[in-house]
């Protein structure tokens, strides 16, 4: 009995200590405070490792060099006890994809309209992480998307949500958008249940991919993927590539917004994740004339700037090839000469499809 007893009193404990984690949590303006076990076994390492070997991650060499500190969270850390898992709602005010209709306007997605989400999140954790450790008396270490860390399969052991048939982290609560940051510690305390799929028969964002990146549910190719297009990827595109992504000209939302889940969604009630005006629809034309300092400083505390400006051009200019828009013939045609090769093979192709 004097066991069960101490065993009733620690789980009584450990709920105390969660419930002010989440409050503090809350008064620096997270949506979602939730905890997991970072020691319990790790699945997800192994789908990382196949996708790799298949090839799906593109040029994106560095899921190749730090596979192995990606396989499970003690890889990286070994004292690791428990993921303190943060969400940040950043939801729209309404549908974003109606945006597309406008061919002479470029599409930034949602996530990168308003201020860099690290920056945005990054204090935060920060803050809640010295609060932590000084009360657990216990080492921490800080993660917002940059380490190698797999945030969404930890956020779904902490019952967040579940990655969906999109394999984006999917919430009951907030749908689609939330920007998740995490804390490890050497502390132990007890974790939340886990969350499970909800997905059903909803095939809703594999129909919605225009480049059909998904080869099945739950699986995703992203060279094929408008977003590691524009983002990551630096050379020239295919065409097929060049022509599905419409007025898409950094990352794309279509899997995102179409999902039913969205409908228990609300905006963000973060200003520096709100849209600023001149993001939310941009003007193809006038991004065809960004020079460097032009392009920093427009995208100045914005995602957008880690691609540069070449990349970005790139970007602009298959979407203007997609236009149908006169108007841009001279802007386009200024850029076919232009220093970086990917930008004047973009633009050539561009001023081809708006001559014909």
């Amino acid at each position: 009995m004097a066991a069960a007893d101490r065993s009733i009193k620690g789980a009584a404990a450990q709920d105390r200590l969660k419930a002010r984690l989440r409050g503090k949590a809350e008064v620096l303006g997270f949506d979602v405070c939730r905890f997991a076990s970072a020691v319990e076994p790790w699945p997800e390492g192994g789908r990382l490792e196949a996708f790799v070997e298949a090839g799906r991650h593109g040029d994106m060499a560095w899921m190749e060099t730090t596979l192995e500190r990606r396989k499970h969270p003690t890889a990286m850390w070994p004292e690791a006890r428990t993921a303190v898992v943060l969400g940040l709602n950043y939801g729209p005010g309404d549908d974003p994809l109606p945006q597309l209709q406008d061919r002479s306007a470029g599409y930034v997605s949602v996530y990168a309209r308003g201020d860099d989400y690290h920056d945005v999140i990054k204090g935060r954790l920060k803050t809640l992480a010295g609060q932590m450790a000084a009360e657990l008396k216990a080492e921490v270490k800080v993660f917002v998307d940059t380490a190698p860390l797999m945030e969404k399969p930890l956020a779904q052991r902490a019952g967040v949500g579940w990655q969906g048939k999109h394999t984006n982290l999917l919430s009951r609560s907030h749908g689609n958008w939330l920007f998740l940051g995490v804390i490890l510690t050497a502390a132990e305390i007890s974790p939340d249940p886990p969350e499970t799929e909800h997905c059903g028969s909803c095939t809703a964002c594999l129909d919605a991919c225009p480049t059909n990146a998904f080869p099945a549910p739950f699986q995703l190719d992203a060279r094929r993927c408008l977003s590691y297009l524009t983002i990551e990827f630096a050379g020239a595109w295919p065409e097929a590539f060049r022509t599905a992504t419409g007025s898409r000209i950094y990352g794309c939302d279509d899997c995102l917004a179409v999902c039913p889940w969205n409908k228990f969604a609300a905006e963000t009630r973060e200003g520096r994740l709100a849209a600023r005006e001149a993001l939310a629809s941009p003007r193809l034309a006038d991004l065809l004339a960004l020079d460097d300092a032009a392009f920093r400083a427009l995208f100045a505390r914005s995602p957008v700037k880690r691609i540069g400006r070449d990349r970005f051009v790139r970007n602009v200019l298959y979407a203007a090839g997609n236009s149908n828009d006169d108007s841009l013939i001279a802007p386009v045609a200024r850029l076919t000469d232009d220093p970086d090769p990917v930008v004047a093979d973009a633009a050539r192709w561009a001023l081809g499809r708006l001559s014909a």
